[in-house]
């Protein structure tokens, strides 16, 4: 097991006792989202406008970060849009247990992008640049235009290569783009790449004469696409019109069978024939267009989730399925007791059948986890499918920082045929006891890990009762106590271990007696062939 920079303390396993007397008056705080339901994939903060990247085998999803739970108490105001400058990362390989890699500064005076006031909905991708892997985070200032941030990470850190946006409206063919937002792109399998964009309907809110007529709403021309150039961070063409038929904002774009589909959100105007801000789709045999409508292929939130609002979406396909991100208010509407603007990202399956994408349906139970968790290699504490008040610390590779009856939870961890100790690497300031259940966080006690006090990471190692098989495990906090990772063991194969280099030490002792022995008998012989010699 690993300790590296940290130190090991070895913890009893005779403390159980006054390890459980810790909780006698700990109540475990309450969860928004149930055990069995997989939406919303965090719940530790709100993160709207998903963009959604696969890199590595590895999910990673981007978001407007309108706000963090444990800092926006029971009764915020209204989601004030105009004051959202930093971007959510998180990450999954079973799209049910996500990694909370933290906030991304990406504008304002402490952001990367300090000439840009906001960063709303990102949109992520990468690509070899000279030979080296890079990653770029598109973002929207309002609707003012797009800026772009690289890093040689996908979490970041984050820098702006340009120092000003990739696209405003003194780029060509964009000055009478309402909303200039909402990006979307696309890497091509043979490296090319591609930007989708804008949105918004001419005089909506300042009484054009079309306005009422609906021509507007019906073609208003505000939708874009370029080429990018090879370095990600200019424009190898100037934008051309994407003819969308009612749309509003919300670019997506994806490729499936050598057919690329653009994806938006359809208008809210009555005269609609799409329904209320759903997401349409269109498509082409070039990733330029000229694209036709299809379908459909998702509803407005608000008929799965009782609160009707945006619809911002990414298609992405994983594990020879489709998947659809996107946002919704129900769990600001379950916090606040009313819907104050607050979005959550949701997951579900995109139906794709007989080359054709069918209509999507948002669910509270998500999507199936498609792989196990190994419980014998060290995990994040960061990595969890529900959890009840607990924090994240840093970016990029996070701490969990959990007070007194908060808890987390992960699902499906294989324990395969057993195991009996567990790892973790945790910091408390006072002290605390980690309690560590399966099944649910009042379920079957496994054991406790005593944190002690100190100001510094510590390496724990404790045993617990057995567990095999695959199970959902819980962590609870007795006090406050910050986990780094953890890591669960089986003492028959650290005996095993020891039983073989053991053995392999006795078979070095062995072949070390044998070497010395030949040497001993050269020597011997030696000292008679000089007799020998002395007495001719």
């Amino acid at each position: 097991m690993k300790s590296v920079f940290f130190s090991t303390i070895l913890a009893i396993a005779g403390a159980l006792v006054s390890a459980n007397d810790a909780f006698k008056d700990v109540v475990p705080k309450e969860t928004k989202k149930p055990i069995p339901d997989h939406n919303p994939i965090n719940v530790i903060k709100y993160t709207a406008d998903p963009g959604v990247m696969v890199y590595d085998d590895t999910v990673y999803v981007y978001g407007t970060n309108d706000g963090i739970t444990e800092i926006m108490g029971e009764n915020p105001e209204s989601n004030d849009y105009a004051l959202i400058h930093t971007i959510n990362v998180m990450s999954s390989k079973d799209l049910v247990n996500w990694v909370d890699h933290g906030t991304i500064p990406s504008a304002g005076k402490d952001g990367a992008a300090k000439w840009a006031q906001n960063s709303w909905a990102p949109t992520a991708a990468h690509k070899k640049i000279n030979g080296k892997e890079k990653f770029f985070l598109y973002f929207a200032n309002s609707g003012n235009g797009i800026g772009v941030l690289t890093s040689d990470s996908p979490t970041g850190p984050f820098e702006d290569p340009i120092g000003d946006y990739l696209i405003s409206h003194d780029t060509p063919n964009c000055a009478d783009i309402t909303w200039l937002f909402d990006p979307a792109v696309f890497v091509d399998d043979d490296g090319s790449a591609y930007i989708y964009f804008g949105g918004g309907v001419p005089g909506e809110y300042d009484n054009h004469p079309l306005y009422k007529d609906a021509p507007l709403f019906e073609r208003p021309r505000t939708l874009r696409v370029a080429k990018l150039g090879d370095d990600m961070i200019s424009l190898a063409t100037e934008p051309v019109l994407l003819d969308a038929p009612w749309p509003y904002e919300d670019s997506g774009i994806h490729k499936a069978d050598g057919i690329y589909y653009y994806t938006y959100c359809t208008s809210w105007n009555a005269k609609s024939p799409f329904g209320a801000a759903r997401i349409g789709m269109m498509a082409s045999k070039n990733p330029l267009g000229p694209f036709e409508f299809v379908d459909t292929i998702f509803n407005n939130p608000g008929d799965f989730f009782v609160v009707t609002g945006n619809n911002h979406h990414t298609v992405i396909p994983f594990h020879d399925k489709w998947y659809i991100f996107y946002h919704s208010e129900w769990l600001n509407l379950q916090n606040f007791g009313e819907a104050k603007g607050y979005r959550t990202t949701h997951v579900n399956e995109l139906p794709y059948v007989d080359g054709k994408f069918l209509n999507a349906t948002g669910t509270l139970e998500g999507v199936p986890q498609l792989f196990n968790v190994d419980a014998f290699e060290t995990q994040t504490a960061a990595l969890m499918a529900w959890e009840a008040g607990c924090s994240t610390n840093g970016l990029g590779h996070t701490t969990v920082t959990y007070q007194k009856g908060e808890w987390s939870g992960v699902s499906g961890v294989d324990f395969d045929e057993g195991a009996d100790t567990i790892e973790i690497v945790a910091q408390s300031k006072n002290g605390a006891v980690i309690q560590v259940s399966i099944d649910s966080v009042e379920g079957e006690v496994l054991g406790y890990v005593e944190i002690p006090a100190s100001d510094k990471m510590e390496t724990i190692y404790t045993e617990i009762a057995p567990v095999k098989g695959v199970k959902n495990i819980f962590f609870l906090a007795s006090d406050e106590v910050t986990v780094d990772t953890w890591e669960f063991g089986n003492t028959s194969d650290e005996s095993d271990e020891e039983e073989s280099a053991d053995a392999g030490a006795d078979a070095e002792d062995v072949e070390s007696n044998d070497e010395e022995n030949v040497e001993a008998d050269a020597d011997e012989a030696e000292v008679e062939e000089e007799d020998s010699a002395d007495e001719e």
